[in-house]
């Protein structure tokens, strides 16, 4: 996916640096045939909806999230404004829960030599409880605490 975002942001600068070279109305000129291919597009499509892959979706959200609501509405998209705005707070959350990722997530492993021989000291004793095999641990040198058992 980020080969493809790259991919993606590499040729939309190219098309922006020939946008440069453009004057006003040859750039109007091509907006309106774009609008008039979306508008083909949907004709064709009826009700069934476009589908974006994921690198499509960053790119039309982080290209577009900085417009107003009311801008967006104004835009002839394929999609409502309000998804391009979800795609980006996706986009943002993502990131933001990728940042934040803890390292190891959970509770580490306990020993399988420790699981055993708490295992096979609660088999043996039946009548032991949590805190007298929690004991038994503390004795034979395993500290471990007593929700481990």
């Amino acid at each position: 996916m980020l080969l493809r975002l790259a991919y993606l942001g590499v040729t939309t600068t190219f098309a922006m640096l020939r946008l440069l070279s453009m004057s006003d109305r040859d750039k109007d000129v091509e907006i309106l045939a774009l609008c008039h291919q979306i508008t083909v597009l949907e004709r064709q499509l009826g009700k069934e909806r476009v589908r974006f892959i994921p690198g499509d979706q960053a790119f039309l959200a982080a290209l577009l999230h900085r417009l107003s609501p009311n801008i967006l509405r104004r835009l002839r998209l394929l999609v409502r404004p309000d998804t391009v705005l979800r795609w980006h707070r996706n986009l943002v959350a993502r990131r933001h829960a990728t940042v934040s990722k803890p390292k190891r997530p959970g509770r580490p492993r306990t020993v399988r030599s420790v699981r055993a021989l708490v295992l096979r000291l609660a088999q043996e004793n039946p009548n032991w409880g949590l805190r007298r095999l929690h004991g038994e641990l503390l004795v034979l040198g395993a500290k471990k605490a007593a929700s481990t058992v």
